[in-house]
């Protein structure tokens, strides 16, 4: 396969990573240009620099072969009170696929920032209406009230259930699973959700499978916040293999060592973990009831 190297540059979105990459790009197109006629940059790249980004580009063609360039359709829903965590681990690996287009869905009537549960603000790229028929990755973050705030929108659920139906990857994070189950799209596979509401992913015909990340068929769950980033790594190996992979987990230098273990009930302290299951447990209450309607 031949590679457009502009073209390729362009498409890589770890920008701090490959800033070097890419001034040296166009160092290079302003020594063409002075070699066309035109006086030379100053700073134009010498010839073992050009060698060096030709090798770089075909080791990368060497390694990633078929999955280096593709052009997946990802849409990631924004919603008032989603958790930004759930969204933003997933967002850098979906993002950092050469070739892929991300669109940042909201469901609001226009492009206005939409706010985290906590506050943080994430700008849309599309509306509902707006964002493309066929999917390679339907993503959906979890939160408390925002989420059941979608799984009552009949607006909102109509168009998950007409995106899910020619989507190739159904995806979720955390209480994203809630908005999965709501459209009917669980029933009878195995999925996973934040430990607070895991058991109520029985009340959407689910399967719950106590796991970090949990896959039946194109139906793709990951546990609480953040397990969204190990979601995004298997996902990332199903779209690109391994070896694509892996070099995302590289560049995102992924090797967890928390100086607390504690994320999940098997390992929190007892009274941590009865202290948090209380302050949870009507907010399960409330994603149960939704299942009922």
């Amino acid at each position: 396969m031949t590679l457009d190297r502009r073209a390729l540059l362009g498409g890589m979105t770890g920008a701090a990573l490959l800033a070097p990459w890419l001034a040296l790009e166009k160092a290079m197109a302003q020594s063409a240009a002075g070699h066309a006629g035109h006086s030379p940059a100053a700073g134009s790249p010498s010839l073992e620099e050009q060698q060096a980004m030709a090798a770089h580009q075909q080791s990368m063609q060497d390694l990633f072969g078929e999955y280096l360039f593709r052009n997946e359709q990802i849409a990631m829903l924004l919603y008032p009170g989603f958790t930004a965590l759930d969204l933003v681990g997933p967002h850098y690996f979906f993002a950092c696929l050469f070739g892929a287009k991300v669109h940042l869905v909201t469901t609001g009537a226009d492009l206005a920032p939409v706010a985290s549960d906590l506050g943080l603000a994430i700008s849309p790229t599309v509306t509902l209406e707006d964002t493309p028929a066929d999917l390679d990755v339907l993503f959906f973050p979890g939160g408390t009230t925002g989420t059941m705030d979608v799984m009552k929108s009949q607006r909102t659920i109509a168009w998950v259930k007409d995106r899910a139906s020619r989507a190739k990857h159904i995806t979720s994070v955390c209480t994203g699973s809630m908005i999965l189950g709501k459209a009917g799209l669980l029933k009878g596979k195995r999925a996973t959700s934040h430990w607070a509401t895991f058991p109520v992913l029985e009340d959407f015909g689910a399967i719950p499978v106590n796991e970090r990340v949990v896959r039946d068929g194109n139906i793709l769950t990951g546990a609480g916040v953040s397990a969204g980033l190990d979601f995004a790594i298997a996902l990332t190996e199903q779209l690109r293999g391994r070896d694509y992979a892996e070099a995302l987990v590289l560049q995102a230098e992924y090797a967890p060592e928390p100086p607390i273990v504690a994320g999940s009930m098997t390992t929190a302290s007892a009274p941590v973990g009865n202290m948090m299951s209380q302050m949870f447990a009507p907010v399960a209450e409330q994603f149960r009831d939704l299942a009922k309607t």
